[in-house]
C-alpha cells in the first residue's frame, strides 16, 4: 500500500456540523444515524439527510463515513440488516464498526463496504491488526493512548497489509482505554459500548488528599504541532473528536488543521499559533499521549470551557476589570466565528438532488425513458416495443409500482411526466423490471443495485452442558499451588507489562503445567511481543484472552483459545465469528448483559460458553497515573519503573458517596474498581442450560467486599453451589457481603 496524502477526518453530529466540516476543508466526515452509533447524545442525522449529504460531500471531493460503532444486541440484527440493505445502494464511503459479529457479516455478505475498525476495538498491537485484516477491515483507528514511536511500526505493518491507520489528534480525551471502560455502565446502566457514556470521569468527587475534586478529568487532546510527524509516519488519517460539538467548533478546528496540513505539504513548515483552537470549547490542551510524556500535566481541575482562562494566562491578566474586558472580547470573537460559519453553511444545499422522469412511447415503438437531472439528461428505451394487449395497460400506478425502488436512491423524484405516453399500451412486467434495474444502475453510480439480503440465523445446536467446569482466576505466583486441585481449572492472569524475560514466565508455566494462561486486554509493543513468545514457546493446551492480537496468534499456532469477558461478546454472530474465523473453542459472555439479553444468545455447535459469577468489578484501565490526582506522587512522568515496581491502592468518592477503588499492581496499568465485587449466583439457576462452566476471580483487589474466609474455603463454597447443594447460596452471601450485579437487571 503506497501512502496517500494524509486524510483530515472531521466529526459531524448534525447536518450543520457536517456542512461546516466540508466547507472548512475536511477530506472526510464521520457521522451517525439515530441508531447504532456511539454518540447517541449527538443530534445525528436521518437516512434521507445522509443521502443528500453524500451528494454534497462528493461534489466537494470529501467522503462520508457512517458510524455503526457500538455492540449490537441479538434482537437488533434484523433492523440493522434492513439498514445495511439500504446503505449498500448508496455512495457511502465506509462504515466504522466495533462489533465482531458485524465485521463478520459485512465481510461475508456486504463486501461492497469499506470497513474501518473503531477506536472501541482498542487496537494497539500487530496481532490485532492481523485479527482485523482477517475480518475484512480496511483501516484501524489506533488506541489514542499510543505514542508516536509505537504508532510508526504499527502503521508500517498495516501498510504491508493494505490497512491504513487512523490517529485521533484533537478533542476530548478518554482516561480509560476505549472499549474497556465500564464505569458508566456499572454506575447507571449507560454503557459506553452502546454509545450512552454518561462521562462519570468528568464528575466532581469529594476532595482527594492531593486536593483535587476532578481527579479523573483530563485536558483535551491536541496534536496540532505533531501533524508533520504523523504525515512522515505514514498515518492514513488524522481524526478530530467531537460529534457532540456544534458547527462553529467543527468549522474552526477543521479549518485550523486544514491550514496546518497544507503548510506541511507546501513548505514543510509547522504552524505554531493555536489561538483559534482556544476560541472554541476546550479543556486546555495536551499532546502527552502522543509524545509519550504521560503525567500530571494531562489533568485539569474543571471539565468546563478553558477559553477565558487561556486568555488570562496568555496575557498575564490580574485585575478583575482586565479579565472582564478580555472575556467580553472573547465572547464577541466566539459570536463572530459562529456567525461566519452559519453564513457559509447557509450557502450550500445538503438536500437530496432532484430528478424528473419523462416517459413516452407509441404503439409498436419502444418505451422511452428520460432521467432529467440538473445538468444532464440520460435516455434509455425498452428492448421490446409497446403492445396493444397484456395484463395491465401502462399507467402512473403500474409504472411506479415497478419503479418504486428509485425512492431508495440518493435522488428525490420531483415528478414523473407521462403526457407523451400513448393510452392503452402494454409492456411485459419483466421488461419494466429490466428498465428499473438500468435506471438504478445509473442512479447508483454505475453499480448494480443489490437486492435485499436476509440474514440467516446463526448455526446452532441444542446443547445441554454436562459436567460443568469450575474455573478460578488468580494473579499471584504464590497461589499457583491451587492448580493442583483436580476439581477446578485455574487461570493465571498475566500482567500488561513484562519486566521479567519471557523465559522466566515460560519456566513458571512449566513448573505449573495445569495453570491456564489468561492474557489481559492491553498488550502494547514489546509487552505484546513477550506475550507472543510465551504463547509460542510454552504452547499451552488452552488459553483465555481478552486481547484479539493474542487470539490471532493462538489461531495461527493451533492453540485452543477462549475469549475473555472483556472481548465484549454480546451476540450470537460474534460467537460464530470467533469460532468460524479464528477457531475459538469457547467464550465468556460479557457481564454487561442482562438475563433477558443473555438468554437470547445461541451457542454455536461444539462451542462452550462461560460466565464469571464472582469477581472484582473492573470499571476502567488507564495508561495514566491516577495517584498524582489522588494521593500525590513526586514523579512527573510515568516510566518503566512505575509500571514494573509501583504497587499502591487509593480510593475516590463521588458526591453520592459511592467509592471507587484505584489499584496499581506491579506490571499492570492503573485500574479502577467498583466499591463492590460483582456476584451473580442467580444465573446458575435461571439459565442452567446455556453455560458449560462458571468462574470466580480471587485476585487480591481491595473493595468493600471483604471476607475472612481462605481462598480454599471460598472455592469449596462455590463448588458446592455449582453442584446445587442446598443452602449454599445463603452461606456464600453471608461469607461474601457487599456484592452487586445490577447489570444482570439493567443490561447493556
Amino acid at each position: 500500500m503506497t501512502p496517500q496524502p494524509i486524510e483530515l477526518l472531521a466529526p459531524g453530529g448534525d447536518v450543520k456540523a457536517i456542512k461546516a466540516a466540508i466547507l472548512a476543508g475536511a477530506d472526510a466526515v464521520y457521522c451517525g444515524l439515530d441508531k447504532f452509533n456511539a454518540r447517541n447524545r449527538a443530534a445525528n442525522i436521518s437516512l434521507d439527510d445522509l443521502k443528500g449529504l453524500l451528494h454534497l460531500a462528493h461534489q466537494h471531493q470529501s467522503k462520508i463515513f457512517l458510524t455503526l460503532n457500538i455492540l449490537i444486541l441479538e434482537n437488533e440484527f434484523k433492523s440493522l440488516i434492513s439498514l445495511l440493505n439500504k446503505l449498500v445502494n448508496t455512495s457511502i464511503d465506509g462504515l466504522i464498526i466495533q462489533d465482531i459479529g458485524l465485521f463478520h457479516i459485512l465481510r461475508n455478505h456486504f463486501p461492497e463496504f469499506e470497513v474501518h475498525a473503531s477506536t472501541q476495538m482498542t487496537t494497539h498491537n500487530r496481532g490485532q491488526i492481523s485479527f482485523l485484516e482477517k475480518l475484512g477491515v480496511n483501516r484501524v483507528n489506533l488506541s489514542r493512548e499510543m505514542n508516536l514511536e509505537e504508532i510508526k511500526p504499527l502503521t508500517a505493518f498495516g501498510l504491508k497489509k493494505d490497512i491504513g491507520t487512523e490517529v485521533f489528534v484533537h478533542g476530548s480525551n478518554c482516561i480509560s482505554f476505549s472499549g474497556i471502560c465500564y464505569m458508566s455502565s456499572v454506575q447507571n446502566g449507560s454503557s459506553g459500548n452502546r454509545g450512552r457514556c454518561s462521562q462519570p470521569c468528568r464528575d466532581t468527587y469529594q476532595v482527594t488528599p492531593a486536593g483535587k475534586d476532578y481527579p479523573l478529568n483530563m485536558k483535551d487532546n491536541s496534536a496540532y504541532s505533531d501533524v508533520k510527524d504523523l504525515i512522515n509516519a505514514g498515518v492514513a488519517s488524522i481524526k478530530i473528536e467531537g460529534r457532540i460539538k456544534k458547527h462553529d467548533y467543527v468549522f474552526t478546528v477543521v479549518d485550523s488543521y486544514r491550514k496546518q496540513i497544507n503548510s506541511v505539504y507546501q513548505s514543510q513548515e509547522t504552524l505554531e499559533n493555536r489561538d483559534n483552537l482556544y476560541k472554541v470549547f476546550n479543556r486546555d490542551f495536551s499532546n502527552s499521549y502522543l509524545s509519550g510524556n504521560i503525567g500530571p500535566e494531562m489533568f485539569i481541575d474543571s471539565p468546563r470551557d478553558y477559553s477565558i482562562q487561556n486568555v488570562v494566562k496568555q496575557k498575564s491578566l490580574t485585575s478583575k476589570e482586565e479579565i472582564e474586558e478580555a472575556s467580553l472580547s472573547l465572547y464577541r470573537e466566539k459570536d463572530e466565528i459562529k456567525s461566519f460559519a452559519e453564513k457559509e453553511i447557509a450557502l450550500i444545499n445538503a438536500e437530496k438532488p432532484s430528478l424528473s422522469i419523462r416517459i413516452s412511447g407509441e404503439l409498436k415503438a419502444p418505451l422511452k425513458i428520460e432521467l432529467i437531472f440538473q445538468k444532464e439528461t440520460v435516455s434509455m428505451e425498452s428492448n421490446i416495443v409497446l403492445q396493444d394487449h397484456g395484463k395491465e395497460p401502462l399507467s402512473r400506478e403500474v409504472i411506479w409500482k415497478r419503479f418504486k425502488a428509485i425512492e431508495e436512491s440518493e435522488y428525490l423524484v420531483k415528478d414523473m411526466d407521462l403526457s407523451n405516453l400513448a393510452e392503452n399500451v402494454f409492456l411485459p412486467f419483466q421488461e419494466l423490471t429490466k428498465l428499473k434495474k438500468r435506471i438504478l444502475f445509473h442512479l447508483n453510480g454505475n453499480r448494480n443495485w443489490k437486492e435485499a439480503f436476509h440474514l440467516p440465523k446463526p448455526n446452532t445446536a441444542v446443547q445441554t452442558p454436562q459436567n460443568l467446569s469450575f474455573i478460578v482466576m488468580i494473579a499471584d505466583k504464590k497461589e499457583a499451588y491451587l492448580s493442583k486441585n483436580k476439581d477446578i481449572s485455574v487461570l493465571f492472569e498475566l500482567p500488561n507489562c513484562f519486566e521479567e524475560a519471557a523465559k522466566k514466565w515460560i519456566q513458571f508455566f512449566r513448573e505449573h503445567p495445569l495453570l491456564i494462561p489468561y492474557f489481559p486486554s492491553v498488550l502494547i509493543e514489546k509487552d505484546y511481543e513477550t506475550a507472543v513468545e510465551i504463547l509460542k514457546v510454552r504452547n499451552p493446551s488452552l488459553i483465555v484472552t481478552n486481547n484479539t492480537g493474542i487470539a490471532f496468534e493462538a489461531f495461527e499456532n493451533n492453540i485452543p483459545w477462549i475469549a475473555g469477558p472483556n472481548m465484549n461478546l454480546i451476540n450470537s454472530y460474534s460467537l460464530s465469528a470467533i469460532k468460524e474465523e479464528f477457531g475459538a473453542v469457547g467464550a465468556f459472555v460479557s457481564n454487561e448483559l442482562s438475563k433477558q439479553q443473555i438468554q437470547s444468545l445461541k451457542k454455536p455447535t461444539d462451542f462452550k460458553l462461560y460466565y464469571s459469577i464472582y469477581h472484582p468489578n473492573i470499571l476502567m484501565t488507564t495508561r495514566q497515573c491516577l495517584f498524582h490526582q489522588i494521593t500525590g506522587c513526586e514523579k512527573q512522568i510515568v516510566d518503566d519503573s512505575c509500571l514494573y515496581q509501583c504497587n499502591k491502592n487509593a480510593k475516590i468518592t463521588n458526591l453520592k458517596s459511592t467509592d471507587y477503588y484505584v489499584e496499581k499492581s506491579e506490571g499492570n496499568y492503573h485500574r479502577i474498581f467498583d466499591e463492590n465485587h460483582f456476584m451473580n449466583l442467580e444465573i446458575t439457576n435461571e439459565l442452567p442450560h446455556l453455560f458449560n462452566g462458571y468462574s470466580i476471580d480471587l485476585k487480591d483487589i481491595e473493595t468493600k467486599t471483604k471476607t475472612e474466609e481462605s481462598k480454599e474455603s471460598i472455592i469449596s463454597l462455590f463448588q458446592k453451589m455449582v453442584k446445587r447443594e442446598e443452602g449454599v447460596f445463603e452461606q456464600i452471601k453471608v461469607k461474601l457481603p457487599h456484592t452487586s450485579h445490577h447489570s444482570y437487571t439493567k443490561g447493556i
